[in-house]
């Protein structure tokens, strides 16, 4: 199998990069299969990574969650199992040997269907686990990723074909080593469940106040045991995950609309554009207005490069 690895993962890799061609992100004809390529380092990229499988065909990149890093490179992928805010950034491309990347987005009712049509042994609500973890690819589930970006080349085909490889796909995931800690997401009564819940309702009211009481609620928890459970699978508390949403949107904002950042503080559910200041610089390294400088300057380097 280790001398099968490296000719599928080359393989791969010549149809990551046939498809995608120049440095960038890239959707797909199969709507929940994304593509990127990037041909140097990349600074600190600032978003929310959704529930996803990610394989690093070439190169390597480093995902900071909390204050936890997780790098992968060839030999592994990544799981995210809900909602997360994050900060990537490739470590490691060069324009002879650039990263490339596959990401394949999935729902819990997905991974829900999978176990119900398998043997797979459920575990019937588990420990609660952290929501991300890096894992040592397979030859099977190369075959099965392989096959589904074969697909790209053979657009008739997506229709009928794409959801069974995706299925296989979700399946090889499950049967893995930490293929119990995804489970966890559709299994009823589960914790991780329940959190995907709170996440939800903080991800859709993230620019107003809540109250941990609210979460509780939500959560059918205690207060306590909703912050023991929540940190364990995003590795941080309710407030810094509200937090991560409110400073992530701000910046995007920022970059946008060219808009005040005193304004924007306000519309993201500040009260102290001093205190979003504070806040956003110890994030993001700078004030809003030096960091926004910073970064239009960057871009247009890389444009004239």
């Amino acid at each position: 199998m280790f001398k099968e690895l490296p000719l599928k993962q080359e393989t791969l890799a010549d149809l990551v990069e046939r498809h995608t061609g120049q440095d960038g992100y890239y959707s797909t004809t199969i709507p929940y299969l994304f593509l990127s390529r990037f041909s140097d380092v990349t600074g600190p990229n600032y978003g929310v990574h959704n529930p996803s499988l990610c394989i690093t065909v070439q190169g390597d990149k480093e995902i900071l969650l909390g204050r936890e890093s997780y790098k992968y490179g060839p030999s592994d992928y990544l799981i995210a199992s809900v909602d997360l805010p994050i900060t990537g950034q490739v470590i490691q491309a060069t324009p002879e040997s650039p990263y490339l990347a596959f990401k394949l987005e999935f729902n819990p009712s997905e991974i829900l269907d999978v176990l119900r049509d398998s043997e797979l042994f459920v575990q019937s609500k588990g420990t609660t686990k952290r929501a991300m973890y890096v894992s040592r690819i397979d030859s099977p589930l190369l075959d099965a990723v392989i096959r589904l970006v074969r697909l790209l080349d053979n657009p008739q085909d997506i229709p009928v074909l794409a959801p069974l490889f995706k299925k296989e796909i979700l399946y090889r995931v499950l049967n893995g080593e930490q293929g119990a800690t995804l489970q966890q997401i559709a299994v009823q009564g589960s914790s991780t469940l329940r959190i995907k819940d709170v996440i939800e309702h903080i991800m859709n009211n993230f620019e107003r106040t809540i109250r941990v009481e609210e979460l509780a609620e939500i959560a059918s928890m205690s207060v306590a045991t909703l912050h023991k459970h929540f940190k364990e699978v995003t590795a941080m508390s309710p407030i810094q995950y509200q937090k991560h949403l409110r400073l992530q949107e701000a910046r995007r904002l920022l970059l946008s609309e060219s808009s005040d950042a005193s304004d924007v503080a306000f519309r993201v559910g500040y009260e102290s554009p001093s205190q979003f200041s504070r806040e956003y610089s110890r994030m993001f390294g700078l004030p809003p207005r030096e960091d926004i400088k910073r970064f239009r300057m960057i871009h247009e380097k890389t444009i004239n490069a």
